[in-house]
């Protein structure tokens, strides 16, 4: 499946479907004629020009994994933000924006690869860990799956019908402000321990991918190596506001 080619060349993109995920997030598939599909963890740039040639670009991680020519970009408003504004609360099917890519060789996953895998997200760090849940689905892979989903309550959670849905992976949901109603383990954050409990489940020497926000990424890794997972073996991608 090509996944590269011309992806320094700018393309336009239609947006044909916007989906509201949660109060601050939003989804969004692009019809990119030429695009060719990409891999489970990559990202694309996405630019907006306005009326008076002003121009901005953001990267955003790819929530799909398809061969054709749609890809499914998943946005959280940044209050301060100059584009994730706009594209959770204003564009709309039918508008058109530029993408670039897809873009990034070493965050992917990819069905041939059989080894177990452990996914860690923190809020829309779950993006690019979507598509590669999708991607593992879709091929009837048998590499053992298991995500760790870090929100702060049930309705800050990206894809959650989905997840729950989704067959071939075992989802650990972490709330950190609020959990519902009778749920296990209290409100806080991913901690060690939670983390040593999928050891304990039989998770053993996985690869992992770890996505969100710059603090929650580097307290997964630095967690992740203290409890004596093989830092070669940790993959991460971190991100701040857009």
């Amino acid at each position: 499946m090509r996944r590269t080619g011309h992806v320094d060349v700018w393309k336009t993109a239609t947006v044909v479907s916007a989906t509201q995920l949660t109060p601050s997030g939003r989804s969004l598939v692009l019809d990119v004629p030429g695009w060719g599909g990409n891999l489970a963890g990559q990202h694309a740039d996405v630019r907006l020009t306005a009326p008076d040639g002003y121009q901005a670009v953001r990267s955003y991680s790819i929530a799909s994994a398809d061969a054709g020519d749609r890809l499914e970009i998943a946005v959280d408003r940044v209050p301060d933000g100059e584009v994730s504004p706009f594209l959770v609360d204003a564009i709309e099917v039918g508008d058109q924006v530029e993408v670039r890519g897809p873009l990034g060789g070493w965050f992917v996953w990819r069905p041939e690869e059989t080894e177990p895998v452990l996914l860690v997200g923190g809020g829309s760090g779950i993006v690019p860990l979507m598509a590669m849940v999708r991607a593992h689905e879709a091929s009837g892979s048998t590499a053992p799956f298991r995500l760790v989903y870090s929100v702060r309550s049930p309705e800050d959670a990206f894809f959650a019908e989905e997840l729950s849905a989704a067959t071939g992976v075992e989802v650990t949901w972490i709330y950190t402000r609020r959990a519902p109603d009778g749920w296990p383990r209290p409100a806080g954050r991913l901690a060690a321990a939670d983390l040593q409990a999928l050891e304990a489940a039989g998770v053993e020497a996985p690869s992992v991918f770890a996505c969100g926000p710059t603090g929650f990424v580097e307290a997964v890794a630095d967690t992740l190596v203290t409890i004596g997972h093989d830092p070669a073996r940790i993959k991460t991608e971190r991100f701040g506001g857009a």
